[in-house]
């Protein structure tokens, strides 16, 4: 499950990512890289696992696949996170220096 749901989240933000200008200020480029990069990993967990367990991997118990799903959302969680963290200290349309800086009166 941890695997499907990054894949799809790769997906999604790749896509809004091509369909975006690509001069677009977002930062989205970074939020598909985190995306990928934790899809390989799951990937590559998946082949060592599947190794390990043979046909057995395709018939997880119900409380797998929640632990698995709880898993998977917590790592978008984490790259939302990240990306936000990103776009706050980048300050592409300078929204950020313009609350801290102005001047009041």
């Amino acid at each position: 499950m941890t695997l499907l749901i990054t894949v799809f989240a790769a997906i999604v933000s790749t896509i809004v990512w091509y369909l975006q200008k690509p001069e677009s200020d977002m930062k989205v480029g970074v939020l598909c890289w985190l995306f990928w990069g934790a899809s390989i990993m799951w990937l590559v967990d998946a082949i060592f696992e599947y190794k390990e367990l043979g046909a057995e991997y395709f018939s997880p118990s119900l409380k797998d696949m929640l632990n698995d799903s709880f898993l998977g959302l917590s790592v978008i969680a984490l790259a939302m996170i990240i990306w936000l963290i990103v776009l706050l200290i980048s300050d592409p349309r300078g929204r950020v220096r313009g609350v801290l800086f102005r001047k009041t009166r």
